[in-house]
């Protein structure tokens, strides 16, 4: 299958997902009072975003239980010993963890946008955007107890979720730290980008497997999954910074560079000697050139570093992809395999 016929059928059962989503996030997470921090806190949620997460999510439980896709009630979702579960809440449960991840994100890097409107912290103020996040941070696990699911497998499901908060504060911890260091190594820069980024993609995989009652291999592959779909998705996008045309990235090209960013092709062409510090003469991303871009993209690929990126992204692809053979050869475990194949070709 084509890169365009990939995304066009991941895009489509999305498209599917999201409406359904999105009302299941404005009936589990309504507004209340204080009237003002529960309008933050619904704020990123309703300002949309693809729901990638939580289709990863639908689409697993779809798979185990080996039905059509779309075709069995998400609120009352049959388990593999028969009974009937709410997976829609877990779904959900995962997507309100992403937005209270964002809106934290947003506050420590001091971004004016997200999702192509003000974040969070600039349309309120930083008190209640920290509030917002707490709240739906808190909110999250709330919903997770709501499933049905067998008590130990929801309290299972509870516990996966809390390590992963833990490990994503873990990732940013490091990403912050990396930026006092004179030197990363690439390992420690993978490390990160599991915690940080992967590690959602992973617990999105698994915890329908948990709630549903699969056998603990079945839940460490989906979850494996995740880990490596996520990790390549991010290495990859490291890779479209440099590659892909400012329009395009719907940022300037190359700004990973100006800010002195930490990826694995910077990671990679330090250990060939380039000096990566120096590739841009530029102190913002608003003075840099395509000329200058082109001329550090043209070292970085001499040195193979850029080619070392992408082959590391697809072998991780490849790698997620396997581990899907767990599930039943069904619809949902094929889209699931063009998601990890649209995470590193996704809109380019």
């Amino acid at each position: 299958m084509t890169p365009d016929a990939t995304e066009k059928r991941v895009l489509e059962a999305i498209r599917e997902r999201r409406e359904l989503v999105n009302d299941a996030l404005d009936e589990d997470v309504p507004m209340a009072e204080p009237e003002r921090l529960y309008e933050a806190s619904r704020y990123l949620l309703k300002a949309g975003g693809k729901r990638l997460r939580p289709t990863v999510s639908l689409l697993t439980a779809e798979s185990l239980a080996d039905v059509e896709p779309m075709s069995e009630d998400y609120r009352a979702f049959p388990t593999l010993a028969g009974d009937a579960i709410d997976v829609m809440v877990a779904a959900v449960s995962i997507e309100v963890i992403q937005s209270f991840t964002l809106i934290h994100d947003d506050i420590m890097d001091d971004d004016d946008l997200r999702r192509g409107v003000p974040a969070v912290h600039k349309e309120y103020d930083n008190s209640t955007a920290i509030l917002a996040g707490d709240t739906l941070y808190a909110k999250a696990f709330e919903l997770l107890t709501k499933t049905g699911a067998d008590p130990a497998d929801g309290l299972e499901a509870v516990r996966r979720l809390a390590t992963t908060c833990t490990q994503i504060c873990e990732g940013q911890a490091l990403d912050i730290e990396f930026e006092r260091r004179t030197e990363v190594l690439p390992d420690e820069y993978l490390q990160m980008v599991e915690l940080k980024t992967a590690v959602l993609y992973g617990t999105a995989a698994a915890v329908p497997a948990v709630v549903m009652g699969a056998d603990d291999d079945v839940v460490e592959a989906l979850y494996q999954y995740g880990i490596e779909s996520g990790s390549a998705f991010q290495i990859q996008d490291d890779v479209l910074d440099l590659t892909v045309p400012s329009e395009q990235l719907g940022k300037q090209r190359g700004s990973d560079l100006v800010e002195n960013k930490e990826t694995i092709i910077s990671l990679h062409a330090r250990q060939q000697g380039i000096d990566v510090d120096d590739l841009v003469d530029a102190e913002t991303a608003e003075e840099l050139t395509e000329e200058a871009v082109e001329a550090a993209v043209a070292e970085l690929n001499e040195a193979g570093s850029i080619d070392y990126a992408r082959e590391m992204a697809e072998d991780l692809t490849e790698q997620a992809k396997s581990r899907l053979d767990v599930l039943p050869d069904n619809e949902a475990r094929d889209l699931l395999c063009d998601i990890a194949d649209y995470l590193i070709t996704r809109g380019y």
